[in-house]
């Protein structure tokens, strides 16, 4: 029932064209490299009063592709969704959605969409079954579609045998699934979530990660913001890093990395203390060596260096050396230190 209800989402073609036909309809409107995106924004600005909450934010979203976007509290993620999902219509700018514009094609590009906010709020005397029966109605479902889609997406979202229970009785995990329930029952082209895994456990948050994947692998469009920087690198295609107001960068975690201006090093981890490895120094393109703590040693190399041809130089000097090692791997920069980079040279701006 899973496979069928995910196939089902896959099927759907924007404004109900081919996707041959779908390109052809959207490039006469779009610059060609916004072909295949599902999300659309050009310099969009939001001001409150002289505030610009956001200030010409530019970035599109394919089709398929799970998108994260980071950054500090108020920097203008929730704002962003908010004119995504139709609560704020006051902005300049180009919002687009499956190709309908924001907000003059507001209901076409709202029957395309499914949201779940930041902070869900249901009415803890219904039951799960009798909330996502009400959210199905205002998402514009038939009575015979509500009762076709609850059990295929609570047992999706693993909440079958909770359907008949109060919210009220539910944990913090569950009431945030049946969010994502009531975002995914209409069937959308395009999920938004807003901060989703805020608050949860190890386990929930492990759970609706891989439900993510799921959709994704599956033709859903998937944005989410999110504070939490390891499980936006554990799940998303491409990151948008966004600080007071402006997009600082847009990637995937690869063309972050290379954008970060970090020298290359490699880390040696011995298996006993030893001090063979100052020798390392004498490698061609290495610049230092140090050991920052007893049996770590960091090997830094040279500008436009080969690294794999220095990894293999001081893996063949480990072994003429008779170093016991157990572990030798290029250091990469982390999502937090990505972000950190980026946001903190704004906030020295």
């Amino acid at each position: 029932m899973v496979e069928g209800f995910l196939h089902k989402t896959n099927s759907k073609n924007i404004k109900g064209k081919t996707p041959n036909n779908l390109n052809i309809a959207v490039g006469k409107e779009m610059a060609q490299d916004s072909l295949n995106s599902c999300v659309v924004l050009r310099e969009v600005t939001k001001k409150y009063g002289t505030f610009r909450a956001l200030d010409n934010v530019s970035f599109d979203i394919k089709e398929g592709e799970i998108f994260g976007y980071i950054g500090p509290n108020g920097a203008g993620k929730t704002t962003t969704l908010k004119i995504l999902v139709g609560l704020i219509n006051d902005f300049q700018g180009e919002v687009q959605i499956g190709g309908y514009k924001v907000p003059k094609q507001k209901f076409e590009a709202h029957q395309l969409l499914g949201y779940l906010p930041q902070n869900v709020a249901f009415q803890e005397w219904r039951t799960v079954n009798h909330a996502l029966k009400t959210f199905g109605k205002l998402s514009g479902l038939t009575d015979a579609q509500v009762e076709e889609r609850i059990p295929k997406i609570l047992e999706l979202m693993s909440l079958s045998e909770v359907r008949h229970k109060k919210i009220s009785q539910l944990s913090g995990g569950m009431t945030q699934k049946v969010g994502l329930a009531q975002a995914l029952l209409h069937d959308p082209k395009l999920l938004v979530m807003d901060e989703p895994l805020g608050g949860l456990g190890p386990l929930s948050r492990y759970q609706l990660k891989e439900i993510v994947l799921k959709l994704a692998k599956n033709g859903t469009t998937i944005l989410f913001s999110s504070h939490i920087l390891s499980d936006v690198q554990d799940v998303a295609n491409r990151i948008g890093i966004l600080s007071r107001g402006k997009i600082k960068m847009v990637g995937s975690m690869n063309e972050l990395k290379s954008q970060l201006s970090k020298q290359k090093t490699v880390e040696v981890l011995l298996s006993y203390v030893s001090d063979k490895w100052q020798k390392f120094s004498s490698i061609a393109n290495v610049s230092k060596v140090e050991q920052p703590s007893p049996g770590r040693v960091l090997v830094y190399l040279s500008e436009d260096t080969d690294e794999e041809q220095v990894i293999n130089d001081i893996v063949a000097n480990i072994v003429k050396l008779g170093i016991r090692i157990r572990r030798i791997a290029m250091l990469s920069p982390s999502l937090d230190e990505i972000y950190l980079n980026y946001v903190q040279k704004e906030e020295k701006a």
